[in-house]
């Protein structure tokens, strides 16, 4: 396979109050994806479920990050996820923790797919 990069989005999510790491990932998710509109399928002739999605959430708790939840997100394509440690835990005067996720959404094609 000749997997190769076609795109990079990034997208940032918060959980101002409750501290759900997931859900601040789902919005980092939805921030980095719905904000653009790709149309390299049609450019490569290749169908959107040919995309190869690897997405990358970062957080301060990373094993706090449900991972099945963010495969519902993606509209199209064969998506890879991983959470790793990253983003910010920001403490309130207050009390409580607001949470901020960062995302990267990496798109890709087999390119010999294309070829045969």
């Amino acid at each position: 396979m000749a997997k190769t990069r076609v795109a990079v989005e990034f997208g940032m999510g918060t959980s101002l109050r409750r501290i759900d790491y997931t859900k601040a990932a789902i919005s980092a998710l939805k921030d980095a994806l719905w904000h653009n509109s790709l149309s390299m399928s049609d450019a490569f002739g290749f169908d959107k479920s040919d995309m190869i999605i690897d997405v990358e959430i970062a957080v301060q708790r990373p094993e706090n990050v449900d991972l099945e939840e963010l495969k519902n997100i993606l509209p199209y394509g064969k998506g890879s996820f991983k959470a790793v440690f990253g983003g910010l835990d920001i403490r309130k005067v207050e009390g409580g923790t607001t949470v901020i996720a960062n995302a990267a959404v990496i798109v890709s094609y087999d390119m010999e797919a294309s070829n045969a």
